[in-house]
């Protein structure tokens, strides 16, 4: 008999699940991380000229902390999503990076900036993999693979759109800009996931990662990459230089041995172990430092050799990621057919004649149609054959219950990658003059042909007649983000 008094006004069900409307407002949020990402590097030059008592390597770290950041804990924030709820860590991520972002906006000196670039690392390491989580608890199986290509095109719309609004904004109203902006797009993205995204979380329950392993990795990548920043100021033979990489190459072996003991690690190690993981994950290390490198240096160039305004480096930097937003899904598709190592080999060698190019074309009179843009277009399509099958080339081998912590291991390996992409090239340009920049730049760009190169070497090592392995919770968008390293 039922308990409801038969003069009870009648009770409304809850709400259906609009799956693409779901798809829509976590497409927003990640559109707001990686818009962020991209424009930052636009301005970077403008914040150093806003602290000028503040040398280009302190500066970096506005940069460097939020990779180092983000790699130790997108696997635990991960966890903590499956763990805690989706919608729940995903409207923390909201909060977190929205109220960081205001808090960048208004930092009055460099280490306050840093501070807080690390606290929206915390919002972002939360948001993006609950954004795509959540996305593929709404849709049934067949159309999973469509839900993840167009999550992953918003992200390869914000990588190309990126540096031409961060131009503007910059140009318009300062760096500070660029972190304004994301308080009306976090707020907007916070009001309709309350009010639509459905709450998701894992069956059984499972330990949290290591927290000392976490703490072990960060340590260890801040000493590691101190040593590469400051290698131009402290000179490589110094004892500070040397000190500081001897011991984070000890911190980072004190991490190795307590993740392949501890039960519950931070990055499941053990991975390692599966031949494609393995070259997979060196290839996607090797190809992050040079893409990093090469949008941070292409930006340095533009503005302070060839004398470009902000706005037209935006619009100058714009046809690479265009390219890959074109191409990245027919390549998608093609892998499916042919397998992601006969794409991953020429694709590192493509990259690697751009940076070819660039060093035997350009110079220090501006030629853009003639010189820049030649180089940028064969990057864009090494991106192209290259970003969209790295995390698919890694997982393939891994049993299905071990997806989920392969695919969060290779975007940590992405930030490690672009942690040392921004220290090398900071370590390459620090101090150069006039009669000195180029040979600067072609140190930066000979590393780009080293990063191709090594990318297609360890591809090479992957399994001949693989295929692209059907779509599962964390795998790589169809469309990746591109300039995911910052």
């Amino acid at each position: 008999m039922s308990s409801v008094p038969p003069d009870a006004p009648p009770v409304d069900p809850p709400p259906a699940v609009q799956p693409y409307a779901v798809l829509g407002i976590a497409s927003l949020a990640s559109f707001m991380v990686f818009l962020d990402t991209q424009v930052l590097f636009v301005a970077f030059d403008d914040m150093r000229a806003s602290f000028p008592e503040v040398s280009f390597a302190a500066m970096s770290w506005t940069l460097s902390a939020y990779t180092i950041a983000l790699a130790a804990l997108l696997v635990p924030a991960g966890r903590m999503a499956d763990r805690f709820g989706r919608k729940r860590t995903f409207l923390a991520g909201l909060v977190a990076f929205t109220l960081a972002s205001l808090l960048c906006a208004v930092a009055t000196t460099p280490a306050l900036l840093v501070l807080f670039r690390v606290l929206q690392a915390v919002g972002a390491a939360a948001l993006v993999p609950a954004s795509l989580a959540i996305v593929l608890s709404v849709f049934p199986t067949s159309k999973v693979p469509a839900a993840v290509a167009i999550w992953g095109a918003i992200a390869a719309l914000a990588a190309a759109i990126g540096p031409t609004i961060g131009g503007l904004l910059v140009d318009g109203w300062g760096w500070r800009a660029v972190f304004l902006v994301n308080l009306p797009v976090g707020a907007l993205a916070l009001v309709l996931a309350a009010r639509a995204v459905p709450e998701s979380r894992e069956v059984a329950r499972t330990r949290f990662p290591d927290p000392v392993g976490i703490l072990l990795l960060t340590g260890a990548l801040s000493l590691l990459a101190l040593g590469i920043v400051q290698s131009d100021q402290w000179e490589w033979v110094s004892a500070r230089t040397i000190g500081a990489l001897v011991a984070g190459l000890v911190v980072l072996a004190v991490f190795v041995v307590r993740t392949l003991r501890h039960p519950h690690p931070a990055l499941d190690l053990t991975l390692f172990g599966a031949r494609s993981f393995r070259w997979a994950n060196i290839a996607t290390a090797a190809f992050t430092i040079g893409f990093t490198a090469m949008f941070f240096a292409q930006v340095i160039f533009l503005t302070e050799v060839w004398g470009y305004s902000i706005v037209k480096t935006g619009v100058a930097m714009m046809p690479g990621p265009v390219v890959v937003m074109v191409l990245a899904p027919y390549f998608g598709r093609l892998a499916g057919r042919v397998g992601q190592r006969t794409l991953l080999v020429p694709g590192g060698l493509v990259y690697a004649a751009s940076g070819v190019w660039l060093i035997s074309q350009v110079e220090v009179t501006p030629h853009y149609a003639s010189q820049m843009l030649p180089g940028a277009l064969l990057a864009g399509l090494g991106v192209a054959l290259v970003i969209p099958h790295l995390t698919s080339a890694a997982v393939q081998g891994l049993p299905a219950d071990q997806l989920a912590a392969g695919s969060a291991v290779n975007q940590a390996t992405r930030q490690l990658g672009a942690t040392f992409g921004v220290a090398l090239t900071v370590a390459l340009l620090g101090s150069v003059t006039p009669a000195t920049v180029l040979d600067a730049f072609h140190e930066v760009w000979w590393m780009l042909v080293v990063c191709g190169v090594l990318t297609s070497a360890a591809a090479l090592a992957l399994p001949r007649a693989a295929r692209a392995p059907a779509p599962a919770p964390t795998l790589e968008p169809a469309v990746a983000p591109i300039g995911e390293a910052a």
